[in-house]
């Protein structure tokens, strides 16, 4: 393996690139800011006040009063992670709602876990309907139901209203991921009566990857507690351990990370003090914007992707009803060579598109506009790139019909 003089590498110097895949994507200047904020030491009061101003502004986001909101360090799958891990008993029966990539993460991860897992699916590009979702938690009879809410490898949104009240009818604890469309479409954890939801900061909240909120409801949080097992290290006379199996990670251990945020101020990790000032700047972001107009912009963001790209004579991919508005799959014209387009996106406009997953590899683009991204010229700069990139491959358009579909379709 070669060697690099380390006195040859220079300051690191990315791209000014504009990411409108399904995420990552740019994050906002004033995100950036916070991030270079000095640090504190996780128990200095203003440190702690900071958590305490985090825990109260994603609730709004959530849609919840849940006390237990909060951040999970590392990228958005950690909170997933922890989510099930601290649910989940080694043996459960676990039902997961199946649509597409990530909820098949949601299988991989319970079964890890030693789950008894069980799926009720749909084809990729379509949703599942909540009567099947109740006819399957009435066979299996699980302990956890999981689901993704936008699940980005099909671009389609799990509709979920009245998803909680069919898990608690069995007893069953409730999980759904919304890395993908937490503040980009309407979550609203209290009226779907969901237990668990988690998210990320780097789609629609237009941060970088790194913190993941979580919001956990008491019933949850009972569940978690009587798993309570705190290391040995750090026990203290006022923290009991519960009765029940000690959940099988130390460091996703939900039940010693909530003590971490609550008034006990448990030493369970090093809060990553940046990341917990980018989540901070994130939500306020949201807040101030307001989150009916964050929603509605979104959506104008999506209906414009949408026309645009079908008045270049395009098809997309997936049920019209159910599309996420944050991300939109594109079918690659037929004889195109989907890497050599993204190439040439990337290389003359600095624009990056997404690519696909598992059978929709190499079929169709994921083309995301969202959080910061989910603004109208940069839908527009979009799509005037793609078409320019398509006509030189040789694909023939009606030439200048993107943009003018873009735009009446944004004031629609």
């Amino acid at each position: 393996m070669p060697t690099l003089d380390p006195l040859l590498i220079g300051e690191i110097d990315p791209p000014q690139r504009l990411l409108m895949g399904p995420g990552p994507i740019n994050a906002h200047p004033r995100v950036l800011r916070a991030m270079s904020a000095d640090l504190l030491g996780q128990f200095d009061p203003e440190m702690t006040h900071y958590m305490n101003e985090v825990m109260a502004l994603y609730r709004p986001i959530f849609g919840t009063q849940n006390r237990w909101t909060m951040l999970i360090d590392g990228t958005a799958r950690a909170a997933i992670e922890a989510a099930l891990v601290s649910l989940v008993v080694p043996g459960d029966k676990v039902l997961v709602v199946d649509f597409g990539r990530f909820g098949l993460l949601l299988d991989e991860i319970s079964t890890r876990i030693g789950a008894d897992v069980h799926r009720v699916s749909a084809p990729w590009g379509k949703v599942v309907p909540m009567e099947a979702i109740g006819e399957a938690i009435a066979r299996v009879q699980p302990k956890v139901v999981a689901c993704v809410h936008g699940d980005t490898s099909t671009t389609m949104a799990q509709p979920l209203d009245g998803f909680g009240a069919l898990c608690r009818a069995t007893g069953a604890l409730s999980y759904v991921d919304a890395t993908a469309t937490l503040s980009g479409m309407d979550i609203a954890a209290d009226r779907w009566g969901v237990d668990v939801v988690t998210g990320g900061l780097q789609k629609c909240l237009g941060g970088p990857s790194g913190s993941a909120p979580i919001t956990i409801s008491d019933a949850a949080a009972e569940h978690i507690f009587a798993r309570r097992h705190v290391e040995q290290g750090i026990r203290r006379d006022d923290l009991r351990d519960g009765l029940g199996p000690r959940i099988g990670s130390n460091y996703f251990d939900l039940a010693m990370i909530m003590d971490y945020w609550s008034e006990k101020r448990l030493n369970h990790h090093t809060e990553a003090t940046s990341m917990l000032y980018a989540a901070r700047e994130c939500a306020r972001l949201a807040l101030g914007e307001g989150l009916e107009a964050r929603y509605a912009r979104h959506a104008a963001a999506g209906r414009a992707m949408s026309a645009g790209l079908r008045a270049m004579g395009l098809s997309l991919f997936g049920d019209d009803a159910h599309r996420m508005t944050n991300v939109t799959g594109v079918y690659i014209p037929q004889g195109i060579d989907g890497e050599r387009i993204r190439t040439a996106m990337r290389t003359h406009f600095e624009i990056e598109i997404g690519t696909a997953f598992g059978p929709l590899q190499g079929r169709i683009w994921r083309i995301g506009a969202m959080g910061y991204n989910a603004m109208k010229h940069k839908v527009l700069l979009t799509l005037g790139a793609l078409e320019a990139c398509l006509s030189a491959e040789g694909v023939k358009l009606p030439i200048g019909a993107a943009v003018p579909a873009a735009l009446a379709a944004w004031h629609a």
